[in-house]
């Protein structure tokens, strides 16, 4: 994440006024489900501010709601790898024995009620730590559902009724955003999302999981890797948004490994035939040529994409900008219209929606209003990981994106299967793994984006990503020594480009 220096002096409202000075301004903050929110009122406070922040969640159809801490700490990444983790876990059992280890079959099976009990109890303890971390900075925290009276005034409402309100010179936005619901009968009244998925109080047996999203494809597949009958029903194309080749090899992997793939199809009814934990419910859906599908399951879990927490808290009334799907419209500042409000995060239109990104420009932003920063955060250079079965790191552009903006001609990508080493002795697939840089000729060939799809994914992508922000091009990379035997090291040894046609399969480490 590229930070920019401002080439002109800040504009007023970015200068540290001399209520700061005096440590007297109040920097009112408002979000109903932020992600790490506490840590960027923590930055105003550390910088003297007077700090405020609103956070209240609103229960999911089923009444699912949680602590401190937003989505990303209560109901999506970290509950999310922890359930990956298990499911690497369960695979280990049988590599295990291949290296000598003997461990009887009929003695390992999984306990959903243990593994969540466990998660939840970490997650509660990252909620309390952040309401002392708001408490040692003096921080004002409400657990109030806030609304806009004004561009300066904003009011809260308990869950009991009752109502407070605030005053502040300057608002943030991070409300973050909640999953949607087909309209079709029955799906609110019988389907979960994420928000209810990882504390389930019920092991969730035969699963479809409707969506094509990373959301939907991580649950399928910490699910389907934990035991359970796991079907995906995909509308159109995997993960809109990624690069298609490295969306479709993810899709062949899961395929491969125990889980169903129905598309292109969507459902158009729910219907419950049982009642239980888990019950059973009657899926309609349709093919897109009309051929229609029944299917029961005891869980349906609807991964279709998320809207942004932007309706009934006021903005209308202050006439901040949204787009036509809702998200806050904000220049390079993270200012909106409104000349004393900003946003941040997942409701911001066109930025990535990763919880580190928003961390990271709330960071700055409040090092531009009360510090003496003008840094801007740079939101292509990012890296971001889809924790499927087979992990999926990404950073820059994908090949589709650097075509669109590069042309064909001007882009050169470099390409390899790989095996790990880790995969030989339990003879696991030779060619699932697979590495690309993409690189812009003309710009002495600059990586302008990686991509692997392989074990650890995550930690390789993240030492790559500070590479590429310091403008890395193929010739680093190449001169780069790796470390032998590991998976990232295929980026230094890549030769092979799309252009050529060679072979890129693999036989051994």
């Amino acid at each position: 994440m590229d930070e920019r220096e401002l080439r002109s002096d800040p504009p007023e409202m970015f200068r540290p006024c001399e209520e700061n000075k005096r440590k007297e301004t109040q920097c009112g903050t408002k979000t109903m489900q932020h992600q790490f929110f506490p840590l960027r009122v923590q930055e105003a406070a550390n910088l003297g501010m007077k700090a405020a922040v609103f956070d209240f969640v609103k229960p999911s159809p089923p009444g699912t709601t949680w602590g401190l801490g937003g989505t990303c700490v209560n109901v999506g990444c970290i509950p999310k790898k922890l359930m990956h983790q298990a499911s690497l876990l369960g695979h280990q059992f049988d590599d295990a024995r291949e290296f000598g280890w003997e461990v009887p079959e009929e003695s390992i099976k999984h306990n959903w009620e243990k593994m969540r009990d466990a998660i939840q109890d970490h997650i509660g303890s990252l909620n309390w730590n952040y309401r002392v971390q708001l408490r040692d900075k003096a921080v004002d925290y409400h657990n109030y559902y806030a609304e806009f009276i004004d561009a300066h005034r904003i009011k809260g409402t308990n869950r009991k009724e009752k109502v407070i309100e605030k005053t502040s010179k300057y608002f943030l936005l991070a409300m973050g955003m909640r999953p949607r619901y087909p309209e079709i009968p029955g799906a609110i009244e019988y389907g979960i999302t994420s928000d209810d998925l990882f504390s389930l109080s019920y092991c969730p047996g035969k699963t479809l999981v409707v969506g094509a999203s990373y959301v939907s494809l991580e649950c399928g597949g910490f699910l389907a890797s934990l035991g359970f009958d796991v079907t995906i029903m995909v509308r159109s194309i995997l993960l809109r948004g990624f690069d298609q080749q490295m969306a479709e090899k993810i899709g062949e992997y899961m395929a491969n490994h125990n889980i169903k793939f129905i598309r292109p199809c969507v459902p158009t009814k729910i219907e419950k035939i049982e009642d239980g934990e888990p019950g059973k419910l009657r899926v309609t859906a349709k093919h897109q040529d009309g051929h229609e599908i029944i299917d029961e399951y005891n869980t349906v879990i609807f991964a279709i994409g998320r809207d942004p927490c932007t309706k009934n808290v006021g903005l209308d009334k202050l006439g901040v900008q949204l787009n036509k799907n809702g998200f806050v419209i904000a220049d390079e500042r993270e200012r909106t219209n409104v000349p004393n409000m900003y946003a941040v995060g997942d409701i911001l239109e066109g930025r990535p929606e990763l919880t580190p990104v928003a961390i990271h420009a709330g960071r700055l932003l409040v090092n531009r209003l009360f510090g003496e920063s003008s840094l801007l955060c740079d939101y292509v250079n990012i890296a971001t990981t889809v924790f499927t079965p087979l992990e999926y790191g990404a950073i820059g552009y994908s090949e589709e994106d650097a075509l669109a903006k590069f042309g064909d001609e001007d882009i050169e990508v470099y390409h390899q299967n790989f095996v790990p080493l880790e995969w030989t002795v339990p003879h696991r697939e030779e060619n699932a793994c697979y590495a690309k840089l993409i690189c812009h000729i003309s710009d002495k060939e600059r990586v302008v984006g990686l991509h692997v799809l392989g074990p650890n994914a995550g930690e390789i992508t993240q030492g790559y990503a500070v590479a590429m922000k310091l403008g890395a091009t193929k010739a680093d990379f190449s001169s780069t020594i790796g470390i032998h035997p590991t998976c990232s090291e295929i980026f230094t040894t890549l030769i092979i480009t799309k252009r050529s046609g060679k072979d890129i399969t693999q036989a051994g480490c």
